[in-house]
């Protein structure tokens, strides 16, 4: 636990009640949502304005004391858990104003603790949208998606994070003010700082400001559900579509056992007796929006679709897309530990990926249930045990091994979206190169050169 003096010292810079000293609020912040050893920080503290941020990152540095910044703590990699007892973690959803909207030249200004979804929601009621919607939008902040480099459903035809990021202001590691970008669409000025900071995870700098780029909605919108009884002719169809030079906004994939787990939980009525299904929306201009669902249409039925069902309305889809991003909580509920993947190939490798994590499965004896981006390629495998049992989660951590070897193999990568943090970073040599991992030590030794910010992260310092 931390000093009396530094606890009253920060009592009287942010205020007492946004300082959590006790046992019971330490714990709630030593992890997130990955499966790994809780650590729990010395102090948690939470700023409420910009100035405060600067001066609770200037006081730890000049301290010499570890830091780890935090939105909701819903990263799946170990990136907000502390690196040692001595860290205080930096809480930024006291930061959650959206400052500015503006309508006449597509952008946001916001504070880095704005939850996903309540942005999103409030673009749309200005007839906007803003088209990263990770599948922890509801809780999610706006600096955790830009710092994990979040993607989402819509992914495939509108992007990530990344791409809806125009500018940035943060504080390196002395507390001293950063900015780069700006609310135009072009801007040259100076090195691309804000892309830097694009999935750091923490360890470069304290996010306190975003410019996000906005763009109209669409005018029209079709869904599709298909029905498959195999699971490798639904990866056929997705590499199908893909090769067919149609982009749908969301192109999802459910397999039996996440089917059947998520209408068992939802009663959506999901078609229990599939291999696997499609989840497809195509949308635009309303000729276009018909012309590619009907090219989709061909395509599935060429992949051996037992059924394509179209919603008969908006409710009817609203509770297929939420049958989906419901498929993580519910295959969470089946065994004491979940251990949710991410491992991404180029798209026209899906069907070859599929086939390797059912095999990958049946020879470690372990249950698994597949959903994900599959458009994007990025197959969210999730692994169902329990950490208890040594020799299952030992089969487990050598199933996950051979998994990332093969996505390495077929041109992938060892993450879409959730990031590194240290639950990954051991492979990242094998996927990169010694020399960049050593390029970034450097670069975070020369940015922070007490190694205070989130040390142990990604190639650590």
């Amino acid at each position: 636990m931390a000093s009396q003096a530094l606890i009253k010292d920060f009592e009287d810079m942010i205020g007492k009640e946004n300082v959590f000293s006790s046992e019971a609020d330490r714990m709630s912040y030593s992890y997130d949502s990955a499966v790994l050893p809780a650590v729990m920080p010395s102090l948690v503290v939470r700023p409420t304005t910009k100035e405060q941020l600067g001066q609770c990152v200037k006081k730890l540095y000049d301290n010499g004391i570890p830091m780890t910044v935090r939105g909701a703590g819903t990263n799946l990699s170990g990136g907000t858990i502390p690196d040692k007892s001595e860290t205080v973690v930096i809480l930024t959803t006291g930061l959650n104003r959206i400052i500015e909207i503006n309508s006449d030249d597509l952008y946001a200004v916001v504070e880095p603790g704005v939850i996903t979804a309540e942005f999103a929601s409030t673009v749309a009621k200005k007839n906007l949208f803003y088209p990263p919607d990770p599948g922890s939008q509801a809780v999610s902040t706006l600096a955790g998606n830009i710092a994990e480099n979040a993607g989402g459903l819509r992914g495939l035809k509108y992007g990530v994070t990344k791409d809806y990021l125009m500018g940035i202001e943060f504080f390196d590691a002395t507390g001293e003010v950063v900015k780069s970008g700006s609310r135009t669409v072009k801007c040259v000025t100076g090195y691309n700082l804000a892309g830097m900071m694009v999935q750091s995870e923490g360890t470069l700098g304290v996010i306190s400001e975003a410019i996000l780029k906005l763009v109209p909605p669409p005018k029209a919108s079709k869904a599709l559900m298909a029905v498959f009884a195999d699971v490798q002719n639904a990866a056929d169809a997705v590499a199908g579509i893909i090769a067919a030079h149609v982009v749908p906004c969301t192109l999802e994939f459910l397999d039996n056992n996440t089917i059947v787990r998520v209408d068992d939980f939802t009663k959506t009525g999901l078609p229990r007796e599939a291999g696997a299904i499609l989840l497809i929306e195509v949308d635009g201009h309303p000729a276009q929006v018909a012309d590619d669902a009907e090219a989709v249409e061909k395509v599935l039925k060429a992949n051996k679709a037992t059924a394509v069902h179209v919603p008969k309305d908006a409710e009817e889809k609203f509770k297929l897309w939420e049958a989906r991003r419901m498929a993580l909580p519910v295959l969470a509920r089946a065994r004491p530990t979940t251990v949710l993947e991410d491992a991404t190939v180029p798209r026209s490798q899906i069907p070859a990926m599929v086939k390797a994590v059912n095999d990958i499965a049946a020879k470690y004896r372990l249950e698994v249930g597949t959903f994900g981006h599959a458009g994007d390629g990025n197959l969210h495998p999730t692994f169902l045990c329990d950490k208890r049992d040594v020799d299952e989660f030992k089969r487990v951590e050598d199933a996950i091994d051979e998994m990332f070897d093969t996505a390495i193999k077929l041109k992938g990568t060892l993450s879409g979206e959730h990031g590194i943090g240290t639950a990954k970073s051991k492979w990242m040599e094998k996927e990169t190169s010694r020399g960049t991992i050593l390029f970034s030590q450097r670069l975070r030794r020369a940015l922070d050169p007490k190694g205070l910010l989130n040390s142990t992260k990604l190639v650590g310092i």
